[in-house]
């Protein structure tokens, strides 16, 4: 019986060597969880696991326990689980030590088994328990770092508010309605890509949240199709969305030879339409990020065309003037457009109709580069001044300091602007 009941022993700790490799916690750590598990047994059975080594053989798959006596004078023991007299530690028919003295120690090996079943089931649930926490731990902590990448799991179950999803390693992620795409549709079995949004461990129970709507989640997807943005020689400045519905998104590259646009779009759009099928269909607008806010709120305004700009740097606040039939352009459908446009730039942005041009016919200044040089009209459409009328009403100091250009060059334009409108 006792021989079974090692074995069983034995068998016990090789089934939990097993579990660490399926569950991937590493040596050291289930060593010291098998170590503590039968200490805690131990301590339960015989009030205090003090003087006892556990030696664990993670390579056999067992244990050795040793239990260290003080040998004391024969009928001098107090307490039979921490001494024993010294005609027993002599004749100890398992561990006979016929040389020893009062006053040393005198270690017997324990057989673990020899406890009974009870023992036994005890350390079964002590090490399931630590070594579920350990699993839950290691969750945790693995997903905790990886808050904001790319993952994908497959529908496992559809509820009302929410979605299970399995990833590859059968872990729980969650997907509320809420980081949805409004437009998106789920099977059971089906694969998602989404991001890891949110991870907590209230009450030692990881929580694994996943989004869609998240603008992480646009981020990633455009590392993933353009090869330039993995390797970092195209940054991502700025990202605003509306999911399912529109997006825009700033780029830079510091690599002169790069496109950032173009990068991005690909040959006939190639990289950003399995990005847009990924967003169920959801408009993206790519555009070229500067530093230059009037630059980049006309670039964010696209596909409007700015007559002129006033900006309030300090309140972050834009004032934008158009022809009229650019206003409406520019606001987009249910004002999507210029909000959009508004979380990607940071500024808040009013739109004026240009009342001047309202009541004269205002020309672009594309139509003047055969009379002016190109450099400087986009010197002048990078202050904000996109048209002819934008430039004559802007004062003349003005010109000079924000466009940087000599006065002579200013007086110039001017001139051939105005001659434009003599008539």
């Amino acid at each position: 019986m006792a021989t079974k009941k090692n074995e069983e022993s034995n068998e016990m700790v090789d089934n939990f060597s097993e579990f660490k490799e399926q569950k991937n916690i590493d040596k050291t750590t289930m060593i010291s969880v098998l170590e503590e598990s039968f200490r805690s047994v131990l301590a339960k059975m015989f009030g205090s696991d003090e003087n006892f080594d556990v030696i664990m053989n993670p390579d056999k798959g067992d244990c050795e326990i040793y239990q260290n006596l003080q040998i004391v004078n024969d009928g001098e023991v107090e307490d039979k689980n921490k001494q024993i007299g010294i005609t027993d530690a002599k004749n100890d028919p398992d561990d006979p030590d016929p040389d020893c003295e009062v006053g040393e120690e005198h270690t017997k090996k324990i057989d673990f088994a020899k406890f009974g079943r009870r023992a036994i089931l005890n350390l079964r649930q002590t090490l399931a328990s630590k070594i579920l926490d350990l699993q839950k731990d290691a969750i945790y902590t693995k997903f905790k770092e990886m808050e904001g990448e790319l993952v994908t799991g497959e529908v496992y179950q559809l509820w009302k508010k929410e979605i299970l999803l399995l990833d590859a390693d059968k872990n729980e992620l969650l997907l509320p309605k809420d980081q949805q795409i409004p437009s998106d549709r789920y099977r059971k079995g089906e694969q998602v890509r989404a991001v890891i949004y949110n991870v907590d461990n209230k009450n030692n129970n990881p929580k694994i949240t996943v989004s869609r709507t998240s603008d992480k989640f646009l981020i990633r997807l455009f590392e993933l199709e353009v090869p330039e943005i993995h390797d970092g020689l195209i940054l991502i400045r700025a990202v605003a969305r509306v999911p399912g519905e529109r997006a825009k998104i700033a780029v830079e590259s510091y690599d002169d030879r790069i496109d950032p646009v173009g990068a991005c779009v690909g040959v006939k759009g190639s990289r950003i339409h399995g990005i847009v099928r990924e967003l169920r269909n959801e408009n993206i607008d790519v555009i070229n990020y500067t530093t230059n806010p009037q630059l980049f709120i006309q670039r964010a305004l696209s596909p409007a065309k700015i007559s002129s700009i006033r900006l309030d740097e300090e309140n972050k606040r834009a004032e934008v003037f158009l022809r009229p039939e650019e206003v409406s352009m520019a606001i987009g459908k249910a004002g999507l457009n210029i909000k959009l446009a508004t979380k990607l730039t940071g500024y808040n942005i009013d739109v004026y109709r240009d009342l001047e041009a309202e009541g004269e016919e205002d020309i672009y200044l594309d139509e003047f580069k055969d009379e002016i040089d190109d450099w400087i009209i986009e010197a002048l459409k990078n202050m904000g001044c996109a048209t002819a009328k934008a430039v004559i009403n802007t004062p003349r100091e003005e010109l000079i300091e924000k466009a940087d250009l000599e006065e002579d060059t200013v007086d110039s334009v001017l001139k051939v602007l105005k001659a434009e409108f003599e008539d």
